[in-house]
């Protein structure tokens, strides 16, 4: 039983790691991603 549980999680992960790359691609997504991280960096300061 476990090893199921084990294929479904790897499965499910490997999904969201393509979706989430495939969101990356796109231009605006990578735009605000950039403006997330640098205001994370200046609160930092």
């Amino acid at each position: 039983m476990s090893f199921i549980k084990g294929v479904i999680k790897a499965g499910v992960i490997a999904k969201v790691a393509q979706i989430a790359q495939r969101e990356l691609s796109k231009p605006e997504n990578q735009r605000k991603a950039k403006e997330m991280i640098q205001k994370v960096r200046n609160k930092t300061r």
